[in-house]
Formats: C-alpha cells, structure tokens, sequence
C-alpha cells in the first residue's frame, strides 16, 4: 500500500511510519499526506496548552514541596522512592553537564520530567501519605475530589505528552476530550491563565478544520 506514496516522502517519513496514515486514508496516498500534515498540525497546536500544563504544575508542586520542607531543594528532605531519587540525580547531572557548576534548585526543576511530577500525586508505596495528604494537594486549590482520579488524569495527559513530543500519530484519539481534560486539570491550578490560554488556542479550529483539511478545501498549515 505504501508504494502509492511519493518516493520522496516515503524516504523522508519512512513507509512503515506512513502506513498508519495510508490505512486510516484507505490507501488514497493524497488524503493520507493531508492527514500526516494535520497530525502535525494538530499536534503543534497542542504544545501551548500542554507547557501552560506541565510548567504550572511543576511551579505550583515545587512552590508548596519548598514551603512545606523549608528549602528550595526539597528532594533531600522528601520521602521520594528509588526511582523518585534516580530522576533528580539525573536531573542535577545535566545541569553539572550544561556548565552551570553546582546545579541549582531551579536548574533541578526544570530538568525533572512531567512524569516526575505527576508521580507525587500517585499511590505509589508511601506517597500518599509522604507526598499527598500533608503538601501536594495544596497545589490543587481549585479540586476536590479524589486524589486517583487527578493522578489518573494527569497519567492519561502524560502519555499524550509524550506522543505529540515523540511526533506519534494522535489523529485517530479523541482530541476534543484531551484538549478538554487539560483545561479541566488547568482550572484546578489556575482558572485565570486557563481562561487566558483558551483565547490563544488553535486546537479548536484545527479540529473544526479537519474534514475540510483531508478533503482537500483548505490546505494544511502548521
């Protein structure tokens, strides 16, 4: 089915990655191109919700972890597991890296992954009681539920993540619930910059766009 491709596009995107779009397009090579582009698109239009997400989670996490332990390096004092302590020692080991000396709490910050951070939320032996019960649930002061269903929604979110930075194909998901869940999650932390970043979205218009995209009215942009 691939060979219905253009030569130079199967050598750029290689054949078993234009595959998924060649079936979703039902073998028509020019409507599985126009929906490899609004993947692209699509998924370009999904980074500022997601940074609006992942920096305000982990200031608001750092922020309250700080003021609960007395210090900026909170980690040295936190019940973190194993792997919790492997991260932030990777972390201080590209800042070492990167020239910047000793590495500094803030450096530490923005070198933990998103994983990192939604773990303090999990029920990861001890956690809850280490992490959720006396501190992180105060940087969610807009919640009130349960701490599975916020930890299982950042999980989902996680892992989108990580698809969209991976360039992995997310067409085929339900895009309007995704985007939906991540100003949902927003407003537990922030509604003002939720209600900010929603009028700088483009995810909407993207997807309102779709059938016209694939059809060949509008052309792709991204």
């Amino acid at each position: 089915m691939t060979d219905n491709l253009p030569e130079w596009l199967a050598k750029a995107f290689s054949k078993p990655r234009m595959a998924t779009y060649l079936t979703a397009a039902g073998g028509e090579s020019t409507t599985a191109m126009r929906l490899y582009w609004w993947n692209v698109a699509a998924s370009a239009a999904f980074y500022g919700p997601l940074h609006c997400l992942e920096v305000t989670l982990r200031n608001a996490l750092h922020d309250e972890l700080a003021r609960h332990h007395g210090r900026p390096d909170w980690w040295s004092r936190a019940p973190l597991n194993r792997n919790g302590i492997r991260l932030v020692d990777e972390a201080r080991e590209k800042c070492e890296r990167s020239g910047a000396g000793t590495a500094c709490a803030d450096g530490i910050v923005a070198e933990l992954t998103f994983g990192f951070w939604i773990s303090l939320i999990s029920g990861a032996r001890g956690y809850d009681r280490g992490f959720w019960v006396p501190v992180t649930h105060k940087a969610f002061p807009y919640y009130s539920g349960r701490r599975a269903d916020l930890h299982d929604s950042l999980l989902s979110l996680v892992r989108f993540r990580n698809r969209i930075m991976h360039h992995e194909p997310v067409f085929h998901r339900h895009l309007a619930a995704d985007h939906a869940k991540i100003y949902r999650v927003l407003g537990h932390l922030s509604p003002e910059l939720a209600t900010e970043a929603q009028a700088m979205d483009r995810v909407p218009a993207l997807l309102a766009d779709r059938a016209d995209i694939l059809g060949g009215v509008r052309p792709p942009r991204f």
